[in-house]
């Protein structure tokens, strides 16, 4: 039996492991790994991820069971400090020696910290592991303490460095970008990308500093600023270093092999080293003269160095490597593909720019203009995947290129996934292509999406492709005359819309009775809660009912918070709220010692309540008039509104008495997800309405509806319905296009992926709601009246039943209360202690 060193756990080198084990040939051979790292391979790709829960476990590749499982020996915790080709042995830092038949280098690379003077002081960080991130989030802490308003910058506005900007901003500190270059991210955009890429940043908190050399890091013993030139000075108490990668190949300079000029570890296009029993991978691995930073290529370099080891030496590394990618950084869509910058004398570019909306678009394509070349999202990258198949596969483009960035026809400018050739790459992570994916459908050994990345395992790293995935897997069966079906769950063999109109023909009004009727089994987290959610659409039962389906938010009418207290939020029609109602509100927040926040949507925050607290802050409301804002369920949240032509004087009509009206008429309306709406005076959109799942701007002759924006992580601007309408017409379509969303929408599906999905779009809707094509808008406006007629606060059902409210305690047989919750300071409030491993 052969012997394998593997020497770095990253993932890459995990990758390599899981290539192997999937291997026949796998059993001929003994597999060692060893990690620097204390625990097995995580997912370094999303590694903010870990500012939310910080919680290592969720972002391992796979836990320490898995390579036991698997015949494959993990070396934790122990660095491999040498490697002796002459009798083929490595020896580690705790002198250990290993005898190998074939070593493959998988270390990866280090963050490169610039020789700044000072940068050792006490307060910089560099941003590469998860004990990086558990020694800022420390040091945040301490800094808090002393200074609530503290700041921290981060050195480098890469891709890095806009996520390590994201931790800073996670962490409760002021942020602050210092980048080099004149643009962020100078490899991947262009400047003009850049630009609207920094809008956007600044838009939601973090400060751009471009074209900054940084002199010298201030400070004694630890830093309290940077210094750019003479009179130029950041003052900073903390400072995260994201400078770019330096290649882990120590291990190559003193074992002799061939290196390169800037580092890194020559291979050729079958990964071997100049030792051709040495194999380098990832990101150690110079192939072609370049170090590539992405995950994809070091997967296929993966890939190439296992077939080499078992024997199929015909599998070798392209010549060229595909560095398109597409990524979320701080919630900004950002994506290039093929070659983003375009000289003049080699193609045209087609350019969609929209500051205000933080949106920016570049196609590149020939001279010839038949052939898509390249090009740049920023802000909007839901076409992402198409256009890197079109440049991918060499696929002609419309005559008009502009239609590939903007449609100008329903449908789009592209076809359908099915018209991909077969050897289409679509998920680059996992190599895994178009005709592996449908061919895993067509020969029957899966059957739906879920079976099909089981098997292929395909989307299962950054997640880009999954779209494309499902897109090809429900277009596969129903070519085969399958039917594309979404059940609930197990125990309910129906979707969505299918069970809404079962327990409306029948009249159901219990969970046990729709389980009885229609279901099987005792029901489980998923259907639970979504058939409670059923019953409040047809009936508006509040939670209240049935308290043991709902969950937790519902369940206790308030949003549960990280540490386990609650928030409260009362409703604030349309934002307006007396001075008096403000001294209330005041009063409570300072009774309950409750931490105070003005929300986006116009109203106002507790946070911090405990559970036993609850029914006694919701007397204080009630009492003084408020009620609740439902902010915890899928429900309407808030209609928000301008002061239009009350107060300004650019307004066209009282923006503020119909937001109030709306939000009057629609609160408690509960929906396969939550709602928002906005109404602005005139067209300068103070209310950002189309940016909501309905929106009503006034104008010349009466108000424009628009529907169908937001659409959360994906968000979208509602498209017009109906312009230049009456107020009664305008709630009279309103009725009909909720109640029609709440009727057919699938479980947990915003307005905008609805309308996304609803065959023929908006001009369908507009044949339903306005047209009465279906002939059911008399149906629609009765329900809605009957939801508007029956409701009931919530909140005041629970302080005014004796049993209800015995369920806000935090135990069963007890009135004692959670001495576990710990606060710590947070400017002149406070927030939950930060959770310790």
């Amino acid at each position: 039996m052969q012997t394998v060193i593997v020497v770095g756990n990253g993932m890459v080198g995990y990758k390599f492991c899981e290539k192997f084990a999937a291997t026949s040939e796998s059993k001929n051979f003994k597999v060692i790994v060893f990690g620097e790292e204390p625990r097995p391979a995580y997912d370094r790709v999303h590694l903010s991820e870990f500012f939310e829960n910080q919680d290592a476990k969720a972002l391992e590749m796979a836990p320490a069971e898995w390579y036991k499982e698997n015949n494959i020996d993990l070396i934790v915790d122990e660095r491999v400090s040498d490697i002796q080709r002459e009798t083929k042995t490595i020896i580690t830092a705790k002198n250990r020696v290993l005898n190998y038949d074939y070593l493959v280098l998988a270390t990866g690379s280090s963050a490169f910290v610039p020789p700044i003077k000072g940068v050792e002081k006490e307060g910089v960080f560099v941003y590469r592991t998860i004990e990086d991130l558990e020694g800022m989030l420390a040091y945040a802490a301490k800094l808090k303490k002393k200074n609530p308003n503290a700041r921290a910058a981060v050195l480098g506005g890469g891709l890095l460095g806009l996520e390590a900007g994201k931790a800073v901003m996670d962490m409760g500190l002021e942020p602050h970008i210092v980048e080099f270059a004149p643009k962020l991210m100078p490899r991947q955009l262009d400047a003009r990308s850049s630009k609207v890429l920094q809008l956007k940043l600044e838009s939601i908190g973090l400060n751009i500093h471009l074209s900054k050399a940084t002199n010298q890091i201030l400070g004694d013993d630890s830093i309290t600023g940077m210094e750019f030139g003479e009179d130029d000075v950041l003052d900073v108490e903390m400072l995260v270093v994201s400078a770019g990668i330096r290649p882990r190949d120590e291990l190559g300079k003193t074992s002799g092999l061939e290196m390169g000029v800037r580092g890194g570890i020559v291979v050729n296009n079958k990964m071997q080293t100049s030792d051709e029993n040495i194999f380098a991978i990832g990101e150690v691995a110079l192939y072609n003269q370049m170090i590539y930073g992405l995950v994809a290529p070091g997967y296929d370099m993966a890939g190439v160095a296992v077939n080499q080891i078992i024997g199929n030496v015909e599998e070798l590394m392209p010549a060229e490597i595909d560095m398109s990618t597409k990524l979320k950084l701080i919630g900004v869509d950002v994506a290039s593909f093929g070659e983003p910058f375009m000289p003049a004398s080699k193609g045209h570019s087609v350019i969609f720019e929209n500051k205000t909306q933080h949106l920016y678009k570049r196609i590149n394509v020939s001279l010839d203009g038949k052939s898509l070349l390249g090009g740049i999202l920023v802000g909007d990258a839901s076409d992402y995947n198409m256009l890197h198949q079109v440049f991918l596969n060499g696929m002609a483009i419309p005559e008009d290129a502009a239609q590939l960035i903007l449609p100008a026809t329903e449908g789009g400018a592209f076809g359908s996934a099915l018209d991909l050739p077969d050897t289409a790459q679509i998920c680059s992570c996992e190599n895994v292509t178009k005709g592996q994916i449908c061919g895993a459908i067509k020969d029957g050994s899966c059957e739906d999406l879920a079976g099909v990345i089981s098997s292929t395992k395909a989307s299962t790293s950054c997640g880009g492709c999954k779209p494309m995935v499902t897109d090809l897997v429900n277009e596969t069966l129903k070519s085969l005359g399958k039917t594309v079906k979404n059940v609930i769950c197990e125990h309910f063999e129906y979707s969505r819309q299918e069970l809404y109109g079962i327990i409306k023909a029948k009249k159901l009004t219990s969970f046990n009775e729709a389980l009885d009727t229609c279901g099987t089994g005792h029901g489980c987290e998923t259907c639970k809660p979504l058939v409670s959610s059923i019953f409040a659409s047809l009936y508006n039962d509040t939670p209240n009912k049935e308290d043991v389906t709902q969950d937790t938010n519902d369940k206790f009418l308030a949003n549960i918070q990280r540490n386990g207290t609650y928030s409260v939020v009362p409703r604030i029609a349309g934002g307006e709220i007396t001075p008096e109602g403000l001294i209330v509100l005041g009063t409570i927040g300072a009774k309950y010692n409750l931490y105070t926040k003005i929300t986006g949507g116009a109203r106002i925050d507790f946070f911090g309540a405990e559970l036993n607290d609850l029914p006694a802050i919701w007397k204080e409301l009630i009492a003084a008039g408020f009620e609740s804002g439902h902010a915890y369920g899928k429900s309407l949240r808030t209609v928000k509104s301008c002061v239009g032509s009350t107060w300004c004087r650019y307004g066209l009509d009282e923006s503020i008495t119909f937001a109030i009206e709306l939000e009057n008429r629609y609160k408690g309306l509960r929906s396969p997800h939550k709602i928002k709406g906005g109404v602005s005076g005139c067209i300068r959109e103070c209310a950002e309405a189309r940016g909501k799942d309905f929106g009503i701007i006034a104008v010349e002759g009466g108000w424009n509806l628009y529907v169908g924006g937001n659409g959360g992580a994906t968000p979208r601007h509602a498209q017009l319905l109906a312009e230049k309408i009456d107020n009664e017409t305008v709630v009279k379509y309103l009725d009909r296009y909720l109640i029609y969303y709440i009727q057919t929408a699938a479980p947990l599906m915003r307005t905008a992926a609805w309308l996304d999905k609803l065959e023929g779009g908006i001009e369908q809707l507009k044949k339903v709601v306005v047209e009465d094509s279906l002939n059911i808008v008399e149906d629609l406006e009765k329900e809605m009246q009957f939801l508007v007629d029956a409701y009931e606060c919530e909140w005041k059902q629970a302080i005014e039943n004796e049993e209800t409210e015995k369920r806000f305690q935090h135990f069963v047989n007890s009135d004692d209360r959670d001495d576990n919750l710990v606060f710590v300071p947070l400017r002149d409030q406070k927030m939950p202690e930060l959770w310790k491993n």
